[in-house]
């Protein structure tokens, strides 16, 4: 007997099969039940006719409430108005687990309850979808990098010291050696990898303390970084806009039906192509005023000032070359402006934001060493990160794209807590 998923179905019309998974819902009519199972692939209609199975058989059908876990076999039958476009016709079935009183009914919950229930709100039909898309958002990521030649380099989630601020670092004694830091970000041992390998990306968790409560923020999310030698600000712009409309448009060819699911205006990703409109920090500022903000040269963007520049356009902007007082003490300063930094951000449309932050970096060591003291960061704590400029300096640039932002971009989702399994906000650690 084959057991197979139910998205593997449509291979075995005609067949008798064994699919396993959880009740989702059910209905019955006289001496039909129709079961509607689901195994995480999809969705499957079961059809339990009373004269064809047995007394036994037909009353487990009574037994099996929301999310039983049960067994069944039959014949599968083309029927397109059916999930997934077949249906089971039942033979046999068995009971793996009974589920009593499952708290996530039908009807609607609020968002506490829900996040108080988040193992079991994954198996939802939306959360699903939104998982699957996370999914190959990650893929997407993974084979534009490495399709172009890029290695992926770990770097270390323990660290000696802040990478972007002091004051948004989870900090935690670290045996005899004092304090380590939950890392902000893997850039710094990217570049140090790219002087090693040319063109390189790390990938993992990255964590910020900082206390927001906005729709965007969680303390726990996962950035990819890659960093390219020899490489300059338009190198990275040009990097940046080729990797979000490789992603985009691969996730909207092959998990379609689970932006639909999500009810998405698929429309509004079809856009995503290159070329990105570029504009200057001092465009940005001008379409601001434009609109009847009144904001100050100098300062960095929040929220409803990026929504109000990126309403501008169709698709992601960037914007580059920022007052340098704003940037990190990496990023290079333009030669022919020092008051800027060579640095982009890509606000995503509809109001996403901040999507992606880069920069060419400064490669210059006695101007990296100025940077650090004015930003008061100890310079024994980046002895290394210096040596990268001692020995065989080069220009080179990166960025840095947050996925659960990405995924809630390209889902169309109000709020960053449904793009990861289990969020982590200054509010909640559980469960």
């Amino acid at each position: 007997m084959n057991k197979i998923y139910i998205n593997e179905l449509k291979q075995y019309v005609g067949q008798e099969v064994t699919v396993r998974g959880w009740l989702d819902n059910k209905r019955s009519s006289g001496k039909l039940r129709f079961l509607i199972l689901r195994d995480g692939t999809g969705y499957l209609q079961c059809i339990v006719i009373k004269n064809i199975v047995s007394e036994e058989i037909f009353g487990f059908t009574d037994e099996l409430k929301q999310e039983s876990s049960f067994s069944v076999t039959g014949t599968v039958r083309e029927e397109l108005r059916a999930p997934g476009g077949v249906e089971l016709e039942v033979k046999d079935l068995k009971i793996i687990g009974i589920s009593e009183d499952y708290p996530i009914s039908p009807k609607e919950h609020g968002v506490e309850f829900l996040l108080d229930h988040r193992h079991l709100w994954l198996r939802s039909k939306r959360q699903a979808a939104i998982l699957r898309v996370r999914h190959r958002i990650i893929k997407a990521i993974r084979d534009f990098f490495d399709n172009k030649g890029f290695t992926l380099v770990d770097s270390p989630i323990l660290t000696p010291s802040a990478c972007e601020g002091t004051s948004t670092l989870f900090e935690t004694d670290y045996f005899d050696l004092g304090k380590a830091y939950l890392t902000q970000s893997g850039q710094l041992y990217a570049e140090a990898s790219a002087m090693a390998m040319g063109k390189v990306y790390t990938f993992g968790p990255t964590f910020r303390a900082e206390k927001s409560k906005t729709r965007r923020h969680l303390t726990e999310f996962w950035m990819v970084e890659p960093e390219v030698a020899f490489a300059d600000l338009n190198d990275d712009m040009d990097l940046a806009e080729e990797f979000l409309e490789y992603v985009v448009q691969t996730v909207l060819k092959e998990r379609e039906e689970d932006l639909i699911t999500l009810e998405r205006d698929l429309t509004k990703l079809q856009s995503v192509k290159r070329p990105l409109p570029r504009i200057s920090y001092d465009e940005a500022v001008e379409i601001l005023k434009q609109n009847g903000v009144d904001f100050e040269w100098g300062n960095d963007f929040g929220a409803a000032d990026e929504t109000t520049i990126s309403n501008q356009f169709d698709r992601p902007v960037m914007v580059h070359r920022y007052p340098s007082e704003i940037k990190a003490f990496y990023m290079k300063r333009d030669p022919e402006n020092p008051k800027v930094a060579l640095a982009v951000d890509v606000l995503a449309p509809e109001g996403y934001g901040e999507i992606i932050g880069g920069s060419q970096r400064e490669e210059d060591i006695e101007l990296l060493l100025t940077r650090l003291r004015g930003h008061n960061l100890k310079e024994e704590d980046f002895d290394w990160y210096l040596d990268l400029r001692k020995y065989g300096s080069v220009p080179h640039s990166g960025f840095g794209l947050g996925v659960e932002r990405t995924v809630g971009w390209i889902c169309g989702l109000d709020h960053v807590r449904e793009t990861i399994p289990f969020p982590r906000m200054i509010y909640r650690k559980t469960p």
